[in-house]
C-alpha cells in the first residue's frame, strides 16, 4: 500500500509517496538521537506509526507531503523530504530529514532540489521556506546550496512553539532564476 502521488528519480534518488513498507526506515530514522533531534526528537513506534500516518495523510488530503527518498541503487528507503505545510506551520516549506549514515552524500541537496521544482511547477508554490534551528549547521548549508537565505526567527505551531527555529527561503522566481542559470565549473 502506498499513498497517491508522483514518483520522481533524481540520479541518484527516487522520490514517491510514502509506503506501508517504509515504517522500519520512519522507525530508523526516529530512533537515532541525531538524526531525530531537530524533528521532534527519539519517538516509539506508536507516535512514529501516527506520524508515517500524517505524512501519507497529506497526500491524501492536500494533494502533497514529503516525499519518501529511496536510493535508486539499492532501493533502500534513507529518509523523507519534499513539501511540508501542516496547520499552523510558518510557510510553505520544503524539509528534509535522512538517516545518519546517509549525511554528507548531497542527498539532501539532490532530493530537495527535484521538490522544490516539484513545488513550484505542480504546487504552484510561489515561496518555499526551510525551518532550521540555529545549531544545526549542516542544515543551514544544504539551505544555502539550493540557493535559499536567512530571512529570520521564525515560530512553528504546538507542540512545537518553544523550538527554537530560523526561517531561511526564497521565492519561485528565485528559485527559478536559478535553476535556469548555467552552471560554472
Amino acid at each position: 500500500m502506498q499513498a497517491p502521488g508522483p514518483r520522481i528519480e533524481t540520479a541518484r534518488l527516487i522520490l514517491r509517496p510514502t509506503a506501508l513498507e517504509d515504517f522500519e526506515g520512519f522507525v530508523a530514522l526516529m530512533s537515532d538521537p541525531d538524526s531525530a533531534r531537530h524533528i521532534g526528537g527519539v519517538q516509539p513506534r506508536s507516535v512514529v506509526w501516527r506520524g508515517m500516518c500524517g505524512m501519507a495523510g497529506g497526500w491524501a488530503l492536500q494533494g502533497f507531503s514529503m516525499f519518501s527518498v529511496l536510493e535508486r541503487s539499492t532501493g533502500r528507503w534513507i529518509g523523507r523530504v519534499g513539501p511540508w505545510c501542516p496547520e499552523g506551520w510558518p510557510g510553505t516549506e520544503v524539509g528534509w530529514s535522512l538517516l545518519k549514515e546517509t549525511w554528507g552524500r548531497g542527498y539532501a541537496t539532490e532530493a530537495a532540489s527535484a521538490a522544490m521544482d516539484w513545488a513550484v511547477d505542480h504546487l504552484g508554490w510561489t515561496d518555499i521556506i526551510h525551518s532550521i534551528a540555529p545549531e544545526n549547521a549542516p542544515s543551514q548549508q544544504v539551505a544555502l546550496r539550493l540557493g535559499s537565505r536567512l530571512r529570520g526567527p521564525g515560530r512553528l505551531p504546538a507542540p512545537f512553539e518553544a523550538a527554537t527555529v530560523e526561517l531561511w527561503g526564497q521565492t519561485r522566481e528565485e528559485w527559478r532564476a536559478r535553476r535556469a542559470a548555467p552552471s560554472i565549473g
